[in-house]
């Protein structure tokens, strides 16, 4: 029997061997250059790897495909800007083992799916686009030519342009996505979901409703110089290890840092810069100075209480707040105050789960400290109530002043390597009209300004068979997504799916009634193109614009690069119908920037300004206190706390990554820094928590949650007890998305709730 798209969808229930040592007390060092050293040797041929360790994140060389955080503006490690991770990511994407025909012919598609994502992700690099027609058991090999014919024929055949998803990955470069949204506007839709909606759109919202602008206020400078650094929600030991680089600096100056996390992260704990000879040989630095266990989503309720114990400060002795900035950069300061004094103290204290003494040594600093910055990553924004989490610490920097002034701000760290840029050159399915008339004034045809599908509306629209075509560039759609069999189950409605990707992934298994793969060039490859090898460019998480340029030969004659890909699918689907010239951008990039300076704000002199070795800012109103509100200064907002209780029988589940993850690409079976091998079934539970169930160390349990009256399983996970707050659990993605449920998001931001999913645990 057929597997159905459910079946294909899900990880493999296998164990692997679970292992388990104590969690590390210290991230980096030579256990960080080990792992980096023997995956580059494992999976790059070693000319390649010591091409990329010279040119990866450097001036003139190429950006890092993982994540976003910033370069130094100023010199660069000549021991090699990256770090494990980064390196673990080339190792992934410019692997030496290359896929074609022959792959496809030998393993059916009900084959594949039986793999591991491990397994899938190392099979190698993709090398010639294939095609599976409806009915088909394997992928077959197609001509470019035909490929192109065959999304065009389809997207032509709808009934409506909104028929169509064009979804896009973080790591596409601003020229790709801008041609990107600019095809599909043209084509005549705004369905245009991508991975911010599953991570920081939350951000985005909060942030462009208080202070104006969707991205961060302060530059790594920023960082060095902060007096106090708040990390909430996030683990930049595994997700961004430059981060602690940063944060090294800043306790060297005599910056503070408070760790807020119901995990306790090596990362944040001591760090060993692998980049330093003399801090290998004597040992790294502490970096949290105070490490706060919170319970899961209990943000709000800790910034509450730390408000309404500051104005209690204030109202009994005054320069507590920064009244100069309040009075002349924000509003609704006196209904801000008003609805903060109707919320209870202890019973926020309580809502946090972390003690007096721990939570009056977060007082003092935050009362005494004046430049503060505070950072978060998706264990702020998987939330129902992310918006608020957000709006919430901004409520604090207001009050102190701590926006708009050295060494002070808003820093939400991005995931993906260009996911800012490629909402800042138009991959948007909300984008603001001004930028909608700009285009018609530009290209001369009038974009629909309906707002377009998200990646929940997305889903939903394929399962009700209102989207017929799904168009990924880049990505593993199924394995990001929530409610993995509702998603699954969508996408095989689709009459073509179409995937645009360096390597295998999940998603190309998931399939409409027909599917294509079209292999692309990884970031480290050159684009030669008619007028000689491209320059690409991208955007990082604190608004720096940089080039990105390939230094290896391409693994395949018969990849594209993602804007040439763009350029002639729009070519092909809308002919002689288009008012632009699709095919002269894919021969000179320049031409895509000179466009892109036109139509998006701050590009000026794009194709000069990107020539500079580190490269240029955009400009960032809450940087310089001017705030682009409907009010014209910071707003003030107003925040609940979270309603939800867990029976007794309950928990309280986030997802998470393993270290030998980025987003859903796994690149090997361990999580060195909690101490788990070789295993991802597993789910971290308090060890009280285990005790009242009746479960022992490594016992075999099942899942469940229920939303809305709708059960939703995941079987065989082996119990890891953990450091981790009481009636809280954590498991890592994308194993667990099968237990988000699609309706349960942020508001205003429609994230995914994947950080707060009640569920039950019963033996297996």
């Amino acid at each position: 029997m057929s597997k159905s798209p459910i079946d294909k969808a899900n990880t493999p229930e296998e164990f692997t061997n679970l292992k388990v040592t104590k969690p590390a007390k210290n991230s980096g060092g030579f256990k960080a250059l080990k792992s980096a050293v023997n995956h580059a040797s494992k999976y790059l041929k070693p000319s390649d790897a010591i091409k990329i360790s010279t040119k990866i994140n450097q001036k003139g060389g190429f950006d890092c495909p993982g994540c976003a955080w910033p370069d130094p503006d100023d010199e660069r490690s000549s021991l090699g800007e990256y770090c494990e991770n980064g390196m673990k990511a080339m190792s992934e994407e410019m692997q030496k083992t290359t896929i074609g025909f022959k792959f496809f012919a030998d393993h059916s598609v009900e084959e594949l799916a039986k793999l591991s994502d491990f397994e899938i992700g190392k099979s190698g690099r993709l090398s010639e686009p294939v095609f599976l027609a409806e009915g088909a058991t394997h992928y077959q090999p197609i001509s470019w030519e035909s490929a192109f014919k065959k999304v065009g024929k389809h997207l032509n055949a709808l009934n409506d342009p909104d028929e169509a998803v064009f979804y896009t990955s973080g790591r596409t470069t601003n020229e790709a996505a801008f041609l990107y949204q600019l095809f599909v506007r043209e084509f005549g839709t705004a369905n245009l979901p991508d991975c911010s909606n599953m991570c920081h759109e939350a951000s985005g919202s909060a942030l462009s409703e208080t202070l104006g602008i969707g991205k961060g206020s302060v530059t790594l400078d920023d960082l060095y110089k902060a007096e106090l650094v708040m990390v909430i929600g996030q683990n930049p030991g595994t997700n961004h290890p430059r981060m602690l680089t940063a944060l090294e600096k800043c306790k060297r100056n005599g910056g503070k840092i408070i760790a807020i996390n119901p995990l306790p992260e090596a990362g944040l704990i001591k760090f060993t810069n692998p980049q330093n000879p003399v801090k290998l040989l004597t040992g790294g630095t502490r970096l949290a100075d105070i490490f706060v266990p919170i319970t899961i989503n209990g943000d709000v309720a800790l910034i509450k209480a730390l408000l309404l114990k500051l104005l209690e400060k204030e109202e009994l002795e005054g320069n507590v707040f920064d009244k100069d900035f309040i009075n002349e950069h924000t509003h609704s300061y006196d209904a801000f105050i008003s609805d903060l004094k109707q919320y209870d103290f202890s019973d926020c204290l309580a809502l946090t789960g972390i003690d007096t003494p721990t939570f009056d040594a977060v007082f003092d600093l935050v009362l005494n400290k004046k430049k503060i910055i505070i950072c978060w990553a998706m264990g702020l924004t998987q939330h129902e109530n992310a918006v608020d989490n957000i709006r919430e610490l901004v409520n604090l920097l207001l009050l102190k002043g701590s926006i708009g002034k050295e060494g002070a701000g808003t820093c939400p760290v991005r995931g993906h390597s260009n996911v800012q840029g490629d909402r800042t050159v138009g991959i948007w399915e909300a984008a603001p009209q001004a930028f909608l008339d700009k285009i018609e004034n530009k290209y001369g045809f009038k974009p629909t300004t309906k707002h377009g599908y998200s990646v929940i509306d997305a889903i939903k629209a394929m399962n009700e068979k209102k989207a017929k075509v799904f168009f990924g560039l880049g990505g593993n759609f199924i394995s990001a997504v929530p409610d993995t069999n509702y998603s699954a189950e969508g996408l095989a409605n689709c009459n073509l799916t179409v995937h645009v990707s360096t390597k295998l992934n999940r998603s190309h298994l998931v399939t409409g009634k027909e599917a294509l793969i079209l292999p692309c060039l990884g970031r480290a490859e050159k684009d030669y193109q008619k007028t000689g090898v491209q320059l690409q460019s991208v955007e990082n998480s604190m608004g720096v614009v940089s080039s990105t340029k390939g230094i290896l030969e391409p693994c395949s004659d018969k990849l594209l690069s993602e804007v040439a890909v763009v350029c002639n699918i729009a070519h092909a689907t809308l002919k002689e119908r288009s008012k632009i010239d699709w095919l002269q951008y894919k021969d000179d990039y320049n031409l895509v920037r000179d466009d892109i300076q036109e139509v998006v704000d701050g590009f000026q002199d794009y194709n000069k300004r990107i020539k500079k070795p580190s490269g240029f800012y955009l400009p960032n109103g809450a940087r310089e206190r001017t705030f682009k509100t409907k009010t014209g200064k910071a707003n003030f907002s107003l925040n609940k706390l979270p309603e939800w209780k867990l029976k007794d029988s309950e928990l309280i589940m986030m997802t998470i990554r393993s270290h030998d993850q980025f987003n859903t690409t796994i690149y090997g079976l361990n999580d060195r820094y909690r101490g788990v091998f070789n295993e991802r079934r597993i789910i971290f539970m308090n060890r009280e928590d285990m005790k009242a169930r009746n479960l022992e160390e490594h016992q075999i349990v099942n899942l469940t949650s229920e939303f809305n009256g709708k059960v939703r399983k995941a079987n065989n996970f082996k119990v890891v007890g953990y450091d981790i707050p009481k009636n809280c659990c954590a498991t890592y993605f994308p194993e667990t998305n099968v237990l988000v449920p699609i309706d349960s998001y942020a508001h205003t931001a429609k994230t995914p709730a994947s950080k707060s999913i009640i569920i039950t645990v019963e033996a297996g």
